[in-house]
């Protein structure tokens, strides 16, 4: 995914727009917070997580301590948070309102599959944007109180779930939801529009195009 988000930020999306600087810059920030979750989820895995001598969270305190003595270090690592934030928001927003659909072949679906990945898209987008609001609020205060210690890596982001007073429902909501955004990801790789042999998703081949079955007079 994180590659994937790459690649369109280089070379733009697929379909109509899609080499606007706004999208380019939207793959970037959702490329940026797939690296993210996906180093903390390795990093985890490598290392038992909290049991092991260096998670993911201290890790990330620790390349944020560097980028922090860097000269303008402050700014860049509020300038990271910032963008994790609005990415966040903007996968909220998104997701609640099925913006999701217009990127999905919906029509070769069954009224009820849409349904189901309907239902799949909100609930894991919103979870994803959450957590990735969370954690760039984390890095924001770190920033803001020039503290890496502020700064939390993906176990301890959802581990500050757990500290509130409704600390397991948030928890559990927290892991089904990406859970379930796993479960959409396979859909949107099912479904997902995509050019084909260079014609713009959702542009019909006009007559004489090839591929159309007719061929045309070369001028």
């Amino acid at each position: 995914m994180a590659l994937w988000r790459l690649s369109e930020a280089a070379f733009g999306q697929a379909g109509e727009d899609g080499d606007k600087w706004t999208r380019r810059l939207g793959s970037l920030g959702l490329a940026v917070f797939y690296t993210v979750i996906s180093i903390g989820v390795v990093q985890t895995a490598l290392v038992g997580g909290s049991s092991g001598s260096r998670g993911g969270n201290e890790t990330s305190k620790e390349y944020t301590a560097r980028v922090l003595n860097w000269p303008g270090g402050r700014v860049l690592v509020g300038v990271f948070g910032v963008v994790l934030v609005i990415v966040g928001v903007v996968i909220v927003v998104r997701s609640v309102m099925r913006k999701f659909e217009e990127n999905l072949r919906t029509g070769e679906m069954s009224p009820t599959t849409r349904r189901v990945v309907a239902g799949l898209g909100i609930v894991g987008g919103v979870a994803c944007g959450v957590l990735a609001a969370v954690a760039g609020l984390f890095v924001l205060l770190a920033a803001v109180q020039f503290d890496a210690g502020r700064a939390k890596g993906l176990d301890e982001t959802l581990r500050s779930f757990a500290a509130t007073p409704a600390g397991p429902v948030l928890l559990i909501a927290a892991a089904v939801g990406l859970v379930v955004f796993g479960l959409y990801s396979f859909c949107e790789a099912r479904w997902r529009k995509a050019p084909e042999h260079g014609i713009p998703a959702e542009q019909p081949r006009a007559a004489g195009d090839p591929g159309s079955g007719t061929r045309r007079s070369v001028p």
